[in-house]
């Protein structure tokens, strides 16, 4: 695809809200615009809102699973007019999962008159073209594609880190589970060639990259085609890529319990750089609740997984999902999720509290539960959840973990540089540390553990 590069010498910040795939998308974007000659605004990231005051181009990437999402998004819009004020010549534009949903859409056209584009998911690789219309023609744009279209590949990428990279294998979603809003957003599964997908790999080792995370609404129903016709699935694909040298570490995330074969399980003992964990969101442990939320599994089916899993790995590092107060969730409803967090005994978990998504089959759903009564779930839930990640973590002082150094840690406050980095598993360490460090696998022994991160010294 021909990419327009008018020399533009302009700055530009990206605020990016949501998953893993939109902050793909964002370094995507990125990549598009250092090619027309825009200069990220902010020295500590193109993610980074640091750099508002100085931007020529102040692009915001939204996230529509959670209302909070909506309501930090508009929030911004807010702040944005303040600049669009002062620096009338500012070019503010909103893309990502919010703009598929013509509601929103209306809202902003009606009433944030300052937002000069709005695009989509589908159309991200149109960005350069959109906005030499803007500047050339001083009218507002709106082209939010209703359907995906075919995969653009080729596209550049300004990476957010240089020794860790996202690459996506598919996009869009089938599983219309009732409460998610993102087979309307990102539309039908799409996966990538496995050609496009090992050549891409390739270069990033080549470009001292060490671990790749895969990227998918859900990974494991990857159904590739490669050039010779032949059906390629998620656990082949995998294959494939562990044998690229020079790649150390492999990830993935989403992954749908409904789609994790044996097959897909025993890669977990038989390939050298999958790392010994999975994201395998559950969303509750009621059976009911989860035939409500189109989830295709039961409770018992869940579990049986998890014991699947850590038969093949056992030291797997398994984290998950949940939603509190879905529709119709009774308190034995709950009680059965809580029996399910002490059975399957997750290293950590994203917890949410459910919230009407416009335009989802469970926004009509009767039953809604009370906000009193979610918020009590909910608190009760976390409270025992973060126990058991802290029990959990407890075992690993005195260990020697081998850390990937990402960066500055966050808790850098001292005489002595602290850095950050990941183990295999993918657990945070904070440890003293050089520069030099960033982007090595080193060896790291485990002093101390809260519930979210570990201290450690380098070995």
């Amino acid at each position: 695809m021909a990419v327009m590069t008018e020399n533009i010498r302009g700055k530009y910040t990206i605020e990016t809200m949501g998953c893993q795939m939109n902050e793909r998308d964002s370094e995507t974007m990125a990549g598009l615009l250092e090619e027309m000659g825009y200069r990220c605004a902010d020295s500590g990231g193109y993610s980074e809102k640091a750099g508002r005051q100085d931007a020529d181009l102040l692009l915001v990437n939204t996230c529509s699973v959670r209302e909070n999402a909506d309501k930090r998004f508009f929030g911004v819009l807010g702040q944005l007019k303040n600049i669009k004020e002062r620096k009338p010549d500012t070019i503010i534009a909103v893309c990502g999962c919010m703009m598929q949903q013509q509601h929103i859409v209306d809202r902003i056209k009606e009433k944030y008159s300052w937002v000069d584009i709005v695009f989509g998911t589908h159309n991200i690789h149109e960005l350069p073209d959109l906005l030499t219309n803007v500047r050339n023609e001083k009218k507002k744009v709106v082209d939010v594609w209703e359907d995906a279209g075919d995969i653009v590949e080729g596209l550049p990428s300004e990476r957010k880190y240089r020794h860790k990279a996202f690459v996506n294998i598919m996009y869009g979603c089938d599983n219309f589970c009732t409460y998610c809003i993102v087979p309307y957003t990102r539309g039908r599964e799409r996966s990538r060639r496995p050609e496009e997908i090992l050549s891409e790999i390739e270069t990033l080792v080549a470009d001292g990259v060490r671990e790749v995370m895969l990227l998918g609404q859900n990974v494991n129903s990857y159904k590739g085609i490669n050039t010779t016709g032949e059906a390629v699935d998620f656990a082949d694909l995998l294959e494939m890529i562990d044998c690229i040298e020079g790649l150390e570490r492999l990830r993935f995330m989403t992954s749908h319990p409904k789609d994790l074969p044996d097959k897909l399980i025993n890669k977990f003992q038989t390939l050298n750089t999958l790392t010994p964990s999975i994201h395998l969101p559950v969303q509750s442990g009621s059976t009911d609740v989860l035939r409500r939320m189109n989830r295709k599994y039961t409770k018992q089916e869940y579990l049986n997984l998890l014991e699947r899993l850590r038969d093949a790995s056992p030291n797997i590092v398994i984290t998950t999902d949940f939603i509190v107060g879905f529709p119709g969730e009774s308190e034995k409803d709950f009680e059965e999720t809580m029996d399910l967090i002490e059975k399957a005994y997750f290293d950590s978990a994203f917890t949410f509290i459910y919230s009407v998504r416009k335009g989802t089959p469970a926004e009509n759903f009767e039953d809604q539960v009370p906000e009193d009564i979610k918020h009590t779930r909910f608190n009760r839930m976390v409270r025992r959840l973060n126990e058991i990640t802290f029990n959990k973590n407890e075992k690993y002082i005195g260990r020697i973990e081998e850390v990937l150094v990402e960066g500055e840690s966050k808790k850098n406050s001292g005489d002595a540089l602290m850095l950050s980095g990941r183990t295999s598993g993918g657990k945070l360490v904070n440890f003293e540390g050089s520069p030099d460090l960033i982007g090595q696998i080193i060896s790291v022994r485990i002093t101390d553990v809260n519930t979210f991160s570990f201290t450690g010294v380098r070995c």
